[in-house]
C-alpha cells in the first residue's frame, strides 16, 4: 500500500496518551458522530478496520471511532494540499480539545500535518518534490527540528547508469511524514517500530459509507470506469536492460 494516510483526530489532551487508554468504540456513538461531522451526507454502516489498516480508507468510505475524550475519523476526503482550509465545521467541532490531522500520498511523496488548539490553527506544513512548499504556517514542532536544521537529508538511490538529479527538498517528506505520525499520534505506517509506539492494528474502527446524495451514482462511475479501461490496449511489460534502459517483455 505505500504510506498513505487520511487522518482526523479530536483529542481532550495529547492523542498518543489518549490511545493508549482506549477501549472499544460505541457504535450510535460513532454514528452521531459521523452525522455531525458530514450533514447532509448519507451515511450507512461497513464492515469497519483497525487503525493501522484502516488509516487510508477507499473512496467514499470512512473509518471511525467516537470514545470519550478522543475520536477518530480516517477518510481521503481530509487529505487536502492546504490544511488550513479544512472545513470550517470541522474545525468547530474541535472547541476545547486538541484537532489533528495528517496526510500522506507515498506515490507523490507528498505530506500535510496540521496542530488546532481549541479552534485556534498553531501549525501546518504541506509539501512535495514537485510543488515545494505548498503550505507553511506556525513555527517548526519539535520532531520536524532536525529536517530543518539538514539533519535529516533526503537519501536519492540513482538508477544503475543514471546520474540523479538532487532531490528538489532539503529532506524526504514521507520520512518526516513518518516521525510527525510517531509524534503527534503515537504510531507510525512504515519503517521500524519503537518500543513505545502504539499498535495501531489493535485499535478497532467502524466502517460507513458516505456519499454526497446529489453526486455521480455509484454504477454511472463503475461504468464509465468500464468504458474508459475497455479503449485501452493490452498491457504492456517491461524489464530494466543492463544499461538501465527498459526492454518489453512478455510478461511481470
Amino acid at each position: 500500500m505505500g504510506a498513505k494516510t487520511g487522518l482526523l483526530v479530536y483529542a481532550d489532551g495529547e492523542v498518543p496518551d489518549l490511545l493508549r487508554q482506549v477501549e472499544a468504540a460505541d457504535l450510535s456513538r460513532t454514528s452521531e458522530m459521523m452525522r455531525r461531522l458530514y450533514p447532509g451526507r448519507e451515511i450507512e454502516q461497513l464492515p469497519g478496520s483497525t487503525l493501522g489498516n484502516g488509516v487510508y480508507p477507499p473512496k467514499d468510505t470512512a473509518y471511525a471511532a467516537s470514545r470519550p475524550g478522543l475520536e477518530i475519523v480516517c477518510d481521503q476526503r481530509v487529505m487536502i494540499d492546504f490544511p488550513s482550509r479544512l472545513p470550517e465545521h470541522l474545525v468547530a467541532a474541535s472547541a476545547g480539545r486538541r484537532l489533528v490531522l495528517h496526510a500522506m500520498h507515498s506515490v507523490v511523496d507528498w505530506l500535510a500535518f496540521a496542530v488546532w488548539e481549541d479552534g485556534r490553527l498553531v501549525r501546518s506544513l504541506s509539501l512535495s518534490p514537485d510543488s515545494g512548499i505548498i503550505e507553511n504556517i506556525g513555527e517548526p514542532l519539535p520532531f520536524e527540528l532536525p529536517y530543518w536544521a539538514g539533519d535529516r537529508p533526503a537519501d536519492i538511490v540513482p538508477w544503475p547508469g543514471k546520474e540523479e538529479k538532487p532531490y528538489p527538498l532539503p529532506f524526504h517528506p514521507l520520512n518526516l511524514g513518518e516521525d510527525a505520525l510517531r509524534a503527534l499520534c503515537g504510531f507510525v505506517q512504515e519503517g521500524r517500530p519503537e518500543p513505545d509506539d502504539i499498535d495501531a492494528y489493535g485499535i478497532d474502527l467502524h466502517g460507513f459509507q458516505v456519499r454526497d446524495p446529489h453526486g455521480p451514482d455509484r454504477a454511472e462511475e463503475e461504468a464509465l470506469l468500464k468504458r474508459i479501461m475497455e479503449t485501452m490496449g493490452p498491457p504492456r511489460f517491461c524489464t530494466l536492460g543492463p544499461d538501465g534502459s527498459l526492454i518489453e517483455c512478455d510478461g511481470p
